[in-house]
């Protein structure tokens, strides 16, 4: 995220900061490190900080401004890159949160779910409204993930061919989505061990009938707990930096997708929305994120009906009623009661 960070910084960041924490002449002057540095700064009349510009990437290459040398905060602060990745990661995460479910929810989405009998008054309003609210918070519990690869003490790497051989360029997607895969089941399971899932994962499985807007409708530490093992993978394994940032960007859209309630994947091994959507309704299944290798090893997969792939049947009275008998007695096992308020059809806010 770094080349993100320096893209940002140039464009926006450099002048807010020396604006909100400029430096000030006498700190500046104590900053000045020798003629030549002088001498190659790009503005005839910037001081020259302590802070030198190093490409986070040798592919794209913006020089700085003479903003970014007159903040009492350089670029490579720890409390500025704390401040600025809080922000960048909110506001992104937002953008790509709103775009994709949208987006979703009017290509995608059967909107013949708002008459499904477990679906929620004012549901859509709701499920944004949480996701709203947890989306600066669990950006802030995120960014000091992207400070210290930032600092230098992770092992991304820039050069296309700098990894530790050259089919790992390759290599380097299924093992993520291995090794996420992995952790995320455990994480999500120990989400519901009673203790954690009222205090933690309740808030998310408000939704039964779940729409794309659900996807990112978390208590934020439940959010970001299972955000943890992506942010985990390039501390561990070699991961190259413009990859890192497609795999943030896919993660994200992923999460919309297993939400959107269109039940394309039949697969035994993809954890598809048909496979989350039986999660919502049941609970206890299908803890998986991408696949379906941990819940068949843990004893927690559940297949999807044939009906949930039938157009007709999967939206039938037949198949909601044998839903519901299921799902309520789930809830009355798992929650004790249903606080949920239903109907009708949460058509006043579609």
């Amino acid at each position: 995220m770094d080349i993100v960070l320096e893209i940002c910084d140039t464009v926006f960041f450099d002048r807010l900061y020396a604006t909100v924490l400029p430096a000030s002449s006498k700190t500046l002057n104590s900053l000045l490190r020798s003629s030549d540095m002088v001498a190659n700064a790009t503005f005839s009349g910037m001081p020259a900080a302590a802070y030198q510009y190093r490409p986070a990437t040798k592919y794209i290459t913006l020089q700085p401004t003479e903003w970014a040398y007159m903040s009492v905060w350089p670029r490579d602060s720890i409390y500025r890159q704390f401040i600025s990745f809080s922000l960048i990661t909110w506001i992104f995460g937002v953008i790509v949160y709103l775009l994709c479910s949208t987006l979703s929810y009017h290509f995608v989405f059967d909107k013949t779910t708002f008459s499904h009998p477990k679906f929620l008054k004012n549901q859509i309003r709701l499920e944004i409204s949480q996701s709203l609210f947890a989306h600066p918070f669990m950006s802030m519990l995120t960014a000091p993930f992207f400070v210290l690869e930032a600092q230098g003490y992770s092992k991304l790497y820039d050069d296309l061919e700098g990894g530790p051989s050259k089919w790992y360029l390759w290599a380097q997607f299924p093992l993520f989505i291995l090794f996420t895969d992995c952790l995320i089941y455990f994480i999500h399971r120990g989400l519901h061990h009673p203790i954690l899932y009222r205090r933690l994962h309740k808030p998310h499985h408000k939704w039964i009938m779940p729409t794309p807007y659900a996807s990112h409708a978390f208590h934020p530490v439940d959010g970001w707990m299972q955000s943890i093992p992506y942010h985990l993978f390039p501390f561990l394994f070699p991961m190259q930096k413009f990859f890192s940032i497609a795999s943030f960007a896919f993660v994200n859209i992923w999460t919309v997708f297993i939400h959107d309630g269109e039940y394309i994947a039949n697969s035994p091994i993809i954890n598809g929305a048909a496979c989350h959507t039986l999660h919502h309704l049941y609970f206890n299944y299908n803890y998986g994120q991408f696949t379906t290798l941990w819940d068949r090893l843990g004893g927690s997969y559940r297949r999807p009906n044939d009906e949930m792939f039938q157009k007709e049947a999967k939206m039938s009275k037949k198949l909601w009623d044998k839903q519901i008998q299921e799902m309520e007695t789930m809830v009355k096992e798992v929650e004790g009661s249903d606080d949920r308020s239903y109907g009708p059809e949460g058509k006043k806010d579609q």
